[in-house]
């Protein structure tokens, strides 16, 4: 809303100082700063209001350090982290962007999911929360829209690398609007093969046996992978949510990895520079992102060891769905595991341990574990290892791998 404010008094009334709206990198840094304001400020309000409608957790009984004494925390906090990035997106980005609906649209459909999970579970006395069935079809249902979009709309492009030599002609000096001819831009399902030199991959040469017309069949193959990667990736953060600030900060690392491939994949000059795809309108998400890891690092004040409140799966979801539309945007899915490394191993100790327990309880009698506790968190926990010693290092581990992610930018 401010950005159209702005807009008009900069073109129409040529008030000074108004045009520097126009700029990414600025409302990027305001809405880092406005989340972090709200997360923190009113975050405080959010939990109290919480506390006193005794929507508190209920921890089941595992055996493990300082657990009881989480017993009553406020959850729901999600509510904190998706009410401190939508507020700087209303207020600073383009809403008639694409990919900005599109990201809104994940935030408030994750979030109701999440928020109706965690209200079965909280009023309803039922641990097991949302059937299992009920989760899965929303997040199908997302993949559905999601793939659609991104497949079908005319304002979803990439420009045509054919013609690339004759953008790089231009100054730098000059605007992304001024050099940027529609007849460059087209529809495509390209995507990027990290650390290959001619790393782009067309979605529709997966049916090319099909015959000539495949590509008009391309949607059958990308939509079902859209579909899959939000779910595996919303359910990756909502196994990774397990002890404080491990899914809120290993979220933040990898969303800021993705705010700067979402900033370099919409500037059509550091896209010709890197040699990466330029993905038009794609920029924008840049102010997404920021107040989203805005938002993430000022839940993390209040969710940080000891945590006065959880994010419940109306946070977790969220942050799963989120992270995985920003990545297929800028075509960086196939980054996901190395971006995402912390949740891919978290899921995947879980799917190791349930199945090496049911080949050895057919095989021998008896179920046998490969961890402690999955997920592998807890395992570390059993360990002895203190919770605050776990996330940071997970931190640490997952800064490492948002680096190997950007270095592909070059690195090939």
């Amino acid at each position: 809303m401010l950005y159209y404010l702005f807009e008009y008094l900069d073109k129409t009334l040529d008030v000074p100082g108004t045009g520097v709206f126009q700029y990414i990198t600025f409302r990027s840094a305001l809405a880092v700063l406005l989340s972090l304001l709200i997360s923190t400020v009113f975050g405080k309000r959010v939990i109290n209001f919480l506390r006193n409608q005794q929507v508190g957790e209920t921890v089941r009984e595992l055996g493990l350090a300082g657990q009881n004494e989480k017993a009553g925390t406020p959850t729901m906090g999600g509510l904190i982290i998706i009410m401190a990035t939508l507020i700087p997106v209303v207020l600073l980005t383009k809403l008639d962007n694409i990919y900005i609906v599109l990201l809104i649209v994940t935030t408030l459909w994750m979030g109701t999911i999440g928020f109706v999970d965690d209200y079965i579970k909280i009023f309803k006395k039922d641990k097991q929360g949302l059937k299992g069935i009920f989760k899965v079809v929303g997040q199908v249902g997302l993949g559905i829209i999601v793939g659609s979009v991104l497949y079908f709309h005319p304002g979803v492009t990439v420009r045509d690398d054919a013609n690339s030599k004759s953008v790089s002609a231009y100054s730098t000096e000059q605007s992304a609007s001024a050099i940027t001819p529609v007849d460059l831009e087209e529809k495509s399902t390209l995507t990027t093969i990290p650390f290959f030199k001619n790393n782009e991959f067309d979605y529709a040469e997966l049916l090319a046996w099909t015959g000539d017309n495949y590509r008009d069949w391309t949607w059958l193959i990308f939509i079902p992978i859209v579909i899959f990667i939000i779910t595996a990736v919303s359910n990756g953060a909502n196994l990774t949510d397990g002890i404080d600030g491990l899914a809120a900060g290993t979220s933040a690392i990898s969303v800021a990895a993705l705010g700067l491939f979402a900033f370099v994949s919409g500037n059509i000059i550091l896209s010709n520079y890197l040699n990466i795809m330029y993905i038009p309108d794609s920029g924008e998400m840049t102010v997404f992102i920021a107040a989203f890891v805005g938002a993430l690092i000022g839940f993390l004040w209040y969710n940080s060891y000891p945590a006065a409140v959880f994010m419940g799966d109306t946070g977790s979801l969220t942050i799963g769905g989120i992270i995985a539309v920003l990545a297929i945007a800028v075509r960086k899915e196939m980054l996901i595991p190395l971006l995402c490394g912390i949740f891919l191993v978290e899921n995947f100790s879980v799917v190791l341990q349930v199945s090496y327990f049911k080949y050895t309880k057919k095989r021998f009698g008896e179920g046998r574990r490969i961890f402690l506790m999955s997920p592998l968190h807890h395992h570390y926990q059993k360990k002895g290892y203190h919770e605050s010693k776990i996330v940071t290092r997970f931190w640490i581990v997952g800064i490492l791998l948002a680096i190997l992610a950007i270095v592909t930018l070059k690195l090939r």
